[in-house]
C-alpha cells in the first residue's frame, strides 16, 4: 500500500484510487454495492465520478470519498508491522498467527507456530475461539491478510491484525535467512 495519503478527486481513475487506497473496493461495495460483482463492477480506467454516474449515485461521490478515507483509517488501525509483531512474540504475548497464503507459498517460507487457514479453522475461529483472542493474519505482502482481518473483525473479533507488508517484510527486516519469493 502506498504510504503517502493521496487526495482523492472525483476525476481520478479507479486504478489510481485502488493503488493508493486498497480498501476502497471493499468500502464501496459494503456501503454502495459498487464493485463486487459483474452487475455492479467497474473498470480501472473509469473515474470515480463515472462509476457513480453509471450506478445512478452521482450525488453521493463526495460522501464516497470520505467513506474511502474512513475505511483506510480503519484498515490502518488493523495492521501491525513486523517489528511490533516480533517484539510482542519475543515478549511472550499470546498471539495466534493465521496464514492465509496458498500451500506452495507456505512451503517456501512461514512463521513458526502459524496455522494455515482452512474452512475448518475459519469455523473454529468464528464459533469456538474466545472473541478476545489476538489474531495476526499473514500473507505475502499484506493485502490478502488485510482482507481476512477485515472479514473476521466484521464477524465480531475485535483483536485481529494484518501483518503489514506480509512475510516478505518479515524476511527483509526480521529473519534474513527466510526465503523470499
Amino acid at each position: 500500500m502506498n504510504q503517502t495519503a493521496l487526495e482523492i478527486k472525483p476525476e481520478m481513475t479507479m486504478g489510481e484510487i485502488l493503488n493508493n487506497y486498497p480498501s476502497a473496493k471493499r468500502a464501496l461495495f459494503q456501503k454502495y454495492h459498487i464493485g463486487g460483482c459483474s452487475s455492479c463492477g467497474f473498470s480501472m480506467e473509469e473515474s470515480l465520478q463515472e462509476v457513480f454516474v453509471n450506478h445512478r449515485r452521482d450525488k453521493e461521490v463526495l460522501n464516497a470519498i470520505q467513506h474511502i478515507y474512513d475505511s483506510a483509517e480503519v484498515d490502518k488501525q488493523m495492521q501491525i508491522n513486523v517489528k511490533e509483531l516480533n517484539d510482542k512474540l519475543q515478549a511472550g504475548e499470546k498471539i495466534e498467527l493465521v496464514d492465509v497464503r496458498e500451500d506452495w507459498e507456505i512451503e517456501i517460507a512461514s512463521l513458526p507456530n502459524s496455522q494455515i487457514i482452512t474452512q475448518k479453522l475459519a469455523y473454529e475461529i468464528l464459533n469456538k475461539w474466545d472473541k478476545s483472542t489476538t489474531i495476526v493474519f499473514i500473507c505475502h505482502h499484506g493485502i490478502r491478510s488485510l482482507e481476512a482481518a477485515s472479514y473476521f473483525k466484521g464477524h465480531g473479533l475485535p483483536n485481529v491484525k494484518s501483518l503489514t507488508a506480509g512475510i516478505d517484510a518479515w524476511a527483509l527486516e526480521i529473519d534474513s535467512t527466510m526465503k523470499r519469493y
